[in-house]
């Protein structure tokens, strides 16, 4: 474990009560309320002295009322709440603008903003150009972009940064590439190629749900993360749990236990760049 307070940079939170969540319809892990008691018993004797909330694939019509909630109730309940990235519709080119003004109208915890893309059918869906206007947009309003693709949309996503080279981007859950089948080109080279990007970072988050849940083991998992570590480099690269996702394949502090052991080589500050700094920096918290 870490011996000093670290930042997860990627958390969710919800109650299926308040919003539609069509993604986690009958699952018996996620189905359910997760909220800040529920984070203080999964983190354990992890010392998280922060968090960033990340937009959690809401049906369209509750996306603004889930950035509000974040903003204002879930910020009271839980201090450690440092920056949220809310959903918005990019793709709607320059209408968009209404939207990212009413979100960073809601205070200065709003720090940027997430349009998931691995559901669209088009794996080059992010090249239309109204998608292309819309994130070229953010850098106006001070937010940056995170992005969620799989493997089969990573190339695009490559071009997509290459059209919008004044907005920070972060990738999510390194691209998720197909770790169950070990399946690791052309996602090696693509992931070269986006870090080869100077406005792009990436998380180490999200990799053992795309492992076997059931039956993964650290060796599984570290060709694609010691890459990712190694194309990036140490300031490039944060810490995320992606909980309570990360709950399908591994408790909170196995996770923690997993990117400590492939980091234990790097020096204290390198170290203290992956588990806070870089988070703080990337999310201006």
């Amino acid at each position: 474990m870490p011996k000093f307070s670290i930042i997860d940079s990627h958390v969710h939170m919800w109650d299926p009560e308040n919003v539609r969540m069509t993604w986690i319809d009958g699952n018996p892990i996620l189905d359910k309320k997760y909220l800040p008691p529920d984070y203080k018993q999964h983190i354990g004797s992890t010392d998280v002295s922060g968090f960033v909330y990340l937009e959690t694939g809401v049906e369209p019509h509750y996306a603004y009322y889930e950035a509000r909630w974040a903003a204002g109730q879930l910020a009271r309940m839980e201090p450690r709440l440092k920056g949220i990235v809310a959903a918005a519709p990019t793709e709607y080119g320059l209408k968009v603008r209404s939207y990212l003004k009413a979100l960073t109208d809601l205070g200065p915890l709003i720090k940027g903003i997430r349009r998931i893309t691995q559901g669209e059918k088009d794996p080059e869906f992010c090249l239309k150009p109204d998608f292309i206007a819309g994130t070229q947009l953010l850098p106006e309003y001070g937010l940056s972009c995170d992005v969620c693709v799989n493997y089969k949309q990573l190339g695009p996503t490559v071009e997509l940064v290459k059209k919008c080279p004044k907005t920070q981007f972060v990738i999510d859950h390194i691209a998720k590439p197909n770790i169950k089948e070990h399946v690791l080109d052309p996602w090696r080279d693509q992931i070269k190629a986006m870090a080869a990007l100077p406005n792009t970072v990436i998380k180490i988050s999200g990799v053992l749900t795309e492992a076997d849940h059931k039956t993964w083991g650290i060796d599984d998992v570290r060709p694609y993360i010691e890459h990712v570590l190694n194309v990036f480099g140490e300031d490039r690269v944060m810490f995320g749990g992606d909980w309570p996702v990360l709950l399908l394949a591994a408790p909170y502090t196995r996770w923690v236990e997993v990117v400590d052991e492939l980091t234990a080589s790097w020096t204290e500050k390198a170290r203290q760049k992956l588990w806070r700094e870089n988070a703080k920096r990337v999310y201006r918290l």
